[in-house]
């Protein structure tokens, strides 16, 4: 077994080594498949030899031998290997951290909006196939040959492995910001395993959105693209760091001592990351009142409400209710729609949640999905109708792929009143 911290350290090298060897080689696709190999090799020999004193330049040594290797048995060989001695023997490994020219790159405009998500996820947020295709709901071997093609369409494309223009930044940020979404989500609710996060995760993500945001700079106000669609400008760029800042802040009072996952409502708030709140709020107040808001800036603001609430008690759900309305007219998210249920039924009581929820039973979406049974099953407790809370709460556990989340919901079915009234003698 690979020790916590080396694992750790090559997650967050992983991205910079790519990088650094497709700005020497270029050969997207076979860099990706020689860092991989790279990384294996280290979760091998370091925790038995120990870390080296420059890891990264271990890794990109190691990554750039075995692409010689793959490139050299390639039907091409002679012309790329002619490529390659005009290449300086062992030139020095660059510094600079390569990993925001990847994230671009993996966004290109020729790769459909669900490959590049995908191929940002592999290259840059350290996903497996197996992790991505579970948060797609496709099989594993759908998702492998939607990553190859990317690769391979990257590849083909001939794009120089460099910070695109201005222009073309525009045109990939949404969908840039959509990965960083998606990477940070995965980090704070992880799909499958046995720990509710992984904070490695959740964390790359929050550096990557604070390089985006510097990147951005000043603009406030949504752009155009070529075709007259809105692009997100720094507001909603900040609105996402604002988002992940807000929601990371609550990471410590998530777990108790033994990894179980403990719902905002019962969290101890003195644990909450004040820093991280304080920064968060400050980011949102300062953009949202610029211009109409966009997805990122509404949830930031949902999340700025949560936790500036002293307690859950004084949580001010009506406002909350109000930025789920504004949501709901931009974004048509069936996740957006559950929770938006969950603060009608705060504000205006359990039966119209509820009537809510039965409504988007039918989005094929999230018809299976454990988060909407979960939110069933909330609802009718608050209800009272604990039969029916016990049935809603083993159906979530039973569709939850993460063991921190089944073994909550299991216990929450377990302090349904119906439990507790089967054992009255």
């Amino acid at each position: 077994m690979i020790d916590d911290r080396v694992e750790g350290l090559l997650r967050e090298l992983a991205p910079q080594v790519l990088g650094a060897v497709v700005r020497r080689f270029g050969h997207f696709d076979t860099a990706e498949d020689a860092v991989q190999e790279a990384l294996l090799a280290a979760a091998a020999q370091w925790p038995r030899d120990g870390v080296p004193d420059n890891p990264r330049g271990w890794l990109i040594t190691v990554t750039s031998r075995r692409l010689t290797d793959l490139l050299r048995s390639e039907q091409a060989r002679q012309r790329r290997e002619e490529q390659w001695v005009a290449q300086p023997a062992g030139p020095s490994v660059p510094e600079a951290d390569d990993t925001l020219i990847l994230l671009f790159m993996c966004c290109h405009p020729a790769l459909s909006p669900a490959s590049q998500i995908a191929l940002t996820l592999r290259a840059v947020g350290g996903l497996t196939t197996a992790e991505i295709a579970r948060a797609f709901l496709v099989p594993e071997a759908t998702m492998t040959r939607r990553i190859t093609r990317a690769k391979q369409t990257i590849k083909d494309s001939g794009v120089p492995f460099r910070m695109p223009a201005q222009a073309e930044r525009a045109e990939r940020l949404g969908a840039v910001l959509h990965v960083l979404y998606l990477i940070f989500n995965e980090g704070y609710a992880s799909t499958a395993g046995p720990s509710l996060q992984r904070t490695e995760l959740s964390a790359e993500a929050i550096r990557l959105a604070r390089m985006v945001h510097r990147l951005v700079g000043g603009g406030g106000a949504p752009q155009r693209g070529a075709g007259g669609e809105m692009l997100p400008g720094d507001g909603e760029v900040a609105g996402l760091l604002a988002l992940m800042l807000l929601t990371d802040a609550r990471r410590p009072a998530r777990t108790g001592p033994n990894g179980e996952l403990i719902p905002m409502a019962e969290q101890d708030r003195s644990r909450w990351n004040a820093a991280a709140i304080a920064e968060g709020v400050a980011l949102i107040s300062e953009v949202l009142p610029r211009g109409t808001p966009g997805p990122y800036q509404l949830q930031a603001a949902i999340a700025a409400v949560h936790d500036e609430a002293p307690t859950a008690e004084a949580t001010d759900w009506p406002q909350i209710l109000a930025l789920y309305e504004l949501l709901m007219r931009i974004s048509d998210n069936p996740v957006v729609a559950l929770n938006r249920a969950v603060a009608v039924a705060m504000v205006r009581g359990a039966p119209a949640g509820l009537a809510l929820l039965d409504k988007l039973a039918a989005d094929q979406r999230i018809a299976r999905d454990h988060r909407l049974y979960a939110g069933r099953a909330h609802l009718l407790e608050m209800a009272g109708d604990g039969v029916a809370a016990y049935q809603a709460y083993l159906a979530a556990a039973q569709r939850a792929t993460n063991l921190a989340q089944q073994r909550y919901l299991h216990a929450r079915a377990e302090r349904a009143p119906v439990i507790q009234r089967y054992r009255q003698p």
